[in-house]
């Protein structure tokens, strides 16, 4: 399946960077147009960052009806559609990574090599700045991530399937400390994430 082939484009073993949060805040309008011209000068999860202070920022929603489309049309091989519901959910969230994906992939099988660039630049950016946040093995190392949805899409990226998950707090800080399987050997891993991001976001909403 077109699917599982092409989520293997993005390494997910590079070194832990420092945090974008330690860099002066850029407004996500600037970022965004600089990612549009595929500038390899930014910082992606600057970017990401940036995208929770806007007001199109919802953590535990999304269009799960379109992405549900979306992936069906790509695995159907009718591209023009998957593009089309792509677009759809990069309109709210432009650091959608499933939507990269899906749009890199249905760009390349349809011969358009430029708009594939451009997508593979996107969706392995924000893949890398993610793996770049930490190595996962610890809460002190996790993961830096602004939605669940950035979990499982490491997860399907890894090549794991979701096994359990359970929310832990340390320090002031909020983590789902998730267990996977590896499919190739049975073998069981956890992985950490840091989810202040959407928890301080749905504590913030709770009190409106």
């Amino acid at each position: 399946m077109l699917l599982v082939a092409a989520f293997g484009l993005a390494s997910a073993q590079d070194p832990p960077r420092n945090s974008a949060q330690d860099s002066p805040k850029r407004s996500f309008a600037a970022l965004l147009e600089r990612a549009k011209k595929s500038d390899a000068t930014l910082d992606f999860k600057e970017l990401r960052m940036a995208y929770t202070e806007t007001a199109d920022y919802s953590p535990y929603g999304g269009d799960r009806e379109t992405r549900k489309k979306m992936f069906a049309a790509l695995n159907a091989r009718e591209f023009d559609a998957a593009v089309e519901s792509a677009e759809k959910i990069l309109a709210k969230n432009y650091v959608e990574i499933n939507a990269h994906f899906v749009a890199y992939v249905a760009h390349r099988e349809s011969g358009r090599a430029e708009k594939a660039t451009f997508h593979k630049f996107m969706f392995d950016g924000l893949v890398k700045s993610i793996t770049g946040s930490g190595d996962g093995k610890t809460a002190e190392t996790a993961y830096v991530v602004i939605t669940t949805d950035e979990e499982y899409t490491l997860f399907n990226i890894l090549g794991l399937r979701p096994a359990g998950q359970s929310l832990i707090t340390r320090n002031g800080h909020s983590f789902d400390r998730m267990t996977a399987t590896n499919p190739k050997n049975n073998e069981t891993v956890v992985y950490f994430f840091n989810i202040d991001k959407p928890f301080n976001w749905l504590g913030q909403s709770l009190k409106k």
